[in-house]
């Protein structure tokens, strides 16, 4: 009886929705013509992932919240050196925790007209069942070091079979006090929860996705393998009021390019590929 209700619950949550998402096209169609027609890049905000206690994924030599930091500081000095008129702002500067919903949040309230957050890929670890010369089994941890490239997310619900990121970089929420007020009930583990959060795809879609777009396109020009432009329930992007995205620089969990992303040059290049990619977006839609 309970899970007829609770289904009944989940089920009333996503028609309201639906239907407010309904009434909301007009609206956002509206805005869509009013926004293309002024809309500029003057400020960006650059989102360095995780940080403090919450260190994402890890290399043989590395933590991914270092590399992204460093990438992330690198990367504001070159827009503000390289594209005039552009002022940068940082989710963090530090090794300090930042809860999700506050780095959407800030760049909200500074009116930002890009979010860009960086981040580090890896393979997952699986466990192996092997057995030893006495017949008896034992475990081991095995990952795939092989896996290379670069991706860019945006907010969006991909097949439940290609959710890996989304659990992922939503797994920080749990870490975090009072997560069920601060996302309204939303739970990275309840496959339920990121239908509700793919109906929070907002009207800067589109935007986010050419930027994503011009992102690979130069870290192909670099000779990085492209993995492509993906959609994700990210909890990071979802409520952004403006065009977001989430690019992942290259695993940390393959030798060759957790070494690339620890060098000067390497991170130089990552930040090249980054400052063109948003001089081709704005570009285009300042015209």
């Amino acid at each position: 009886m309970v899970y007829y209700i609770d289904m009944i619950k989940h089920l009333t949550t996503y028609i309201l929705c639906f239907f407010s998402l309904y009434l909301l096209i007009p609206t956002i169609s509206f805005a869509n013509k009013y926004q293309d027609t002024l809309y500029t890049v003057k400020t960006i905000v650059l989102d360095a992932g995780h940080g403090g206690d919450k260190p994402g994924t890890r290399g043989a030599i590395s933590l991914e919240k270092d590399v992204v930091l460093q990438v992330a500081l690198k990367l504001g000095k070159a827009i503000e050196a390289k594209i005039p008129g552009v002022k940068v702002l940082y989710t963090r500067t530090t090794d300090v925790d930042v809860e999700l919903y506050k780095r959407i949040e800030f760049a909200n309230d500074k009116k930002a007209d890009l979010f860009i957050s960086i981040h580090c890929n890896a393979t997952p670890a699986r466990r192996i069942r092997r057995r030893n010369s006495k017949g008896k089994y034992y475990y081991v941890t095995s990952q795939n070091k092989t896996v290379r490239g670069t991706e860019t997310f945006v907010s969006g619900f991909g097949r439940l079979g290609e959710q890996d990121a989304a659990l992922r970089e939503n797994a920080d929420i749990l870490l975090e006090d009072n997560y069920q007020e601060n996302y309204q009930g939303f739970d990275p583990n309840d496959p339920g929860s990121y239908i509700v959060f793919s109906l929070m795809k907002n009207q800067y879609r589109d935007k986010s996705i050419r930027l994503a777009s011009f992102i690979q396109e130069e870290y192909v020009k670099s000779g990085r393998e492209d993995r492509g432009v993906q959609e994700q329930s990210l909890a990071v992007l979802a409520r952004a009021g403006m065009p977001a995205v989430l690019t992942e620089i290259g695993f940390l969990s393959n030798p060759n390019e957790e070494t690339f992303m620890n060098s000067e040059k390497g991170q130089a290049e990552i930040v090249d590929n980054l400052v063109e990619a948003i001089k081709a977006y704005k570009r285009q839609v300042e015209r």
